[in-house]
């Protein structure tokens, strides 16, 4: 029986990061289902959901990171995910912000404390910050994917929202996705 893992690795970005720590799943015998890879900065950072039947991955895998990290400079950590037994997950809305403003210290903090209060589950987080070009001041864009509670709707949100875009002085929309 298959089991599930993450694994999450990163490096100074250069030519075969992604080879490298690909690897070594493939010399593992390990199944590739999921991933999410970027580059922040200069570390290329990389999140992968896998899966294997061997028993012993996890102890292979620590050994050949442990390696990976000495000979290559890249970190990389496992953990096994646990059995959900065929758990079905419940229905909610979709639905995604931006924001947008001058960037300053808070503004994931207090916009995922919202969320967490109005029970909001962050399902896809990406930001970045460059300079205007108009001012050359640093501007911070931020798309946030959430799952809704079935009983918030999406004018409340956009109304409660109002607070945290004030206190931020930030641009916050709101597209509903449905299903």
């Amino acid at each position: 029986m298959n089991k599930r893992y993450i694994m999450t690795a990163f490096g100074v970005d250069r030519v075969g990061i992604v080879a490298d720590v690909t690897r070594l799943l493939y010399e593992n015998s390990c199944n590739l289902e999921d991933t999410t890879m970027n580059l922040l900065v200069d570390e290329f950072t990389l999140s992968m959901l896998f899966s294997s039947a061997d028993e012993d991955v996890i102890d292979n895998l620590s050994r050949d990171c442990r390696r990976l990290e000495m000979e290559k400079g890249i970190s990389a950590f496992i953990r096994p995910l646990s059995d959900r037994n065929g758990e079905v997950a419940p229905k909610y809305n979709k639905c995604t912000l931006q924001i947008e403003g001058l960037d300053q210290a808070g503004i994931v903090y207090k916009t995922s404390q919202f969320l967490t209060d109005n029970k909001l589950n962050i399902l896809n987080l990406n930001s970045t910050s460059k300079p205007s070009p108009q001012s050359g001041s640093t501007i911070y864009n931020m798309d946030i994917e959430v799952e809704m509670p079935a009983g918030l709707s999406i004018a409340q949100l956009e109304e409660d929202l109002v607070t945290v875009a004030d206190d931020l002085q930030l641009d916050i929309h709101l597209t509903n996705q449905g299903h």
